[in-house]
C-alpha cells in the first residue's frame, strides 16, 4: 500500500501523541506484521527457486571462477 507523503506524516503524528501503552502495542503488532511479511518473502523465494531447479535453470558449483562467472 503506498501513501503520500502528507498522509505518513499525519499519522507519524498522530501515533506520537497516543499514550505509550498505545504505542508499545502498536509497535509489538508491527514488529509481528513486519515478521510475517519477512516470512511470506523467504517461502515465496523457497518456492522460486524449487521451481527454478525443477525446471533445471539453477546452476551449481564448487569452482570459484564459474561461481564469479555467474553472479
Amino acid at each position: 500500500m503506498k501513501t503520500k507523503e502528507g498522509d505518513f506524516n499525519n499519522i507519524v503524528d498522530i501515533v506520537y501523541g497516543l499514550p505509550t501503552e498505545y504505542k508499545e502495542e502498536l509497535k509489538e503488532l508491527l514488529e509481528h506484521n513486519l515478521s510475517e511479511e519477512h516470512r511470506d518473502s523467504i517461502a515465496a523465494n523457497y518456492k522460486k527457486a524449487q521451481a527454478e531447479e525443477k525446471a533445471g535453470k539453477l546452476k551449481f558449483s564448487s569452482d570459484i571462477k564459474e561461481l564469479k562467472r555467474m553472479i
